[in-house]
């Protein structure tokens, strides 16, 4: 199956899970065997045509900058003293 046609199929399963929901009530219910109707009819045919047409991975990896060398992350801390309350009593 090539790519055209197999983005073809999942369009079209799509648009007729769509219709089945929007028109019978029936499928907007729960079944015992596969549970919500509704993500079964509609929502994971829409997220296999997203993941084909690469379009559920985050952009914003792609923005971030690259880690440094674990040896330049290291660094030195300075250690300031921390003020103690002073032991006299009035």
């Amino acid at each position: 199956m090539s790519r055209r046609s197999l983005e073809l199929f999942l369009r079209q399963c799509v648009l007729l899970g769509a219709t089945l929901v929007i028109l019978i009530p029936a499928a907007r219910g729960s079944s015992a065997w596969i549970g919500w109707l509704p993500l079964w009819l509609v929502g994971m045919p829409l997220a296999a045509w997203l993941s084909l047409l690469r379009l559920a991975k985050p952009q914003i990896a792609w923005a971030l900058p690259r880690r440094r060398r674990p040896q330049a992350r290291r660094q030195r801390v300075r250690r300031t003293a921390i003020p103690r309350p002073s032991a006299r009593r009035a």
